[in-house]
């Protein structure tokens, strides 16, 4: 039977990593575990509490991160780690129990590199669920299936992912060059060789939203110029699903101009507005009044950000 190992990029989170490595610590996985946390330079007690959870249970190490960025924590854990399959698991990312054995029954049976599932967002306050409304539907993030669900098959990308670690180790781990988009590059990576990466909806993972706008609006900037950097590396690799964003900021502001001089264009604003509106409240169907009158900013939120992200995606983020 396989020894799993998790890998978890750690960086200010105090709050949330003791719950995060209890529920790795119950998975019904019979096998062989082990935790591996990355530990940035935090600004709180990350550090401490993850030297604890080392201390209580011998399954858990950390390894340090100096840079703090993402791809060099999940380089880090794996090099420490000693699994022949390796699971990635965030601080925010809640698993259910069965959820490393259901991926390593479906590595097995599906003959993948890399499985994930539904990165299935549930928020707290009105925001919050507003933004897992369109978090989940192909109106505010297209029809990628770890979003929004769908059957089991290939896909481009997945959220998380456990991989074998063969082939982590023959596509070079993570690229450390990629401080976001760094899960679709490397998995853009397997699929180039000839592997395979696996969606299943047995996996369920539970995600939190970000709590404001303004954040939201930061993430999703950083999805889109991070996803344009992925796009130059790898040419042709920007679908329509991509590429609709920014087409959709660059035709509403050029039609908003052009509406000064022929007030018709401001059809194109408005008709965004209307679609957003509309389509907001009917996949809100059945949450509450304050939570689906901002569901429509919360697409917009996602939208904008991302297409102006990617529009403005500086040429020397790109590798040399």
């Amino acid at each position: 039977m396989s020894r799993v190992s998790v890998i978890m990029p750690v960086l200010n989170e105090e709050r949330h990593l003791a719950d995060s490595v209890g529920q790795i610590l119950r998975q019904d996985w019979p096998g062989e575990l082990e935790v591996v946390l990355a530990v940035g330079p935090s600004s709180d007690r990350t550090a401490e509490v993850a030297a604890e959870l080392a201390a209580a249970d011998p399954r858990v190490r950390t390894v340090p991160n100096p840079s703090g960025r993402t791809p060099d924590a999940l380089n880090c854990a794996i090099g420490a780690s000693s699994g022949e399959v390796i699971a990635r698991v965030d601080a925010h990312a809640e698993i259910p129990a069965d959820y490393l054995s259901t991926a390593v029954a479906t590595l097995e049976e599906t003959d993948a590199d890399n499985v994930g599932g539904i990165m299935n967002a549930v928020g707290v306050s009105d925001l919050e669920r507003a933004i897992a409304c369109a978090m989940k539907s192909p109106l505010g993030v297209g029809g990628a299936r770890f979003h929004t669900g769908g059957g089991a098959g290939e896909a481009d990308t997945v959220y998380l992912g456990v991989f074998r670690r063969g082939a982590l180790e023959r596509v070079g781990g993570y690229d450390p060059h990629f401080a976001r988009a760094q899960d679709w590059e490397l998995n853009h990576r397997i699929r180039a060789g000839g592997g395979r990466v696996w969606f299943t909806p047995d996996l369920v993972v539970t995600y939190r939203p970000r709590s404001t706008v303004g954040r939201l609006a930061d993430q999703y900037f950083n999805y889109g110029r991070w996803r344009r950097v992925v796009a130059r590396q790898h040419p042709g690799t920007a679908n329509a699903r991509y590429l609709a964003p920014p087409a959709m900021v660059m035709g509403t502001v050029a039609a908003s101009l052009l509406g000064l001089a022929w007030r018709p264009a401001w059809a194109v604003p408005a008709g965004y507005a209307v679609a957003i509106g509309i389509g907001g409240w009917i996949i809100s169907k059945g949450e509450a009044p304050p939570v689906r009158t901002r569901v429509p900013l919360a697409i917009a939120t996602m939208h904008w950000s991302w297409g102006i992200g990617f529009l403005t995606s500086p040429k020397n983020l790109a590798k040399d």
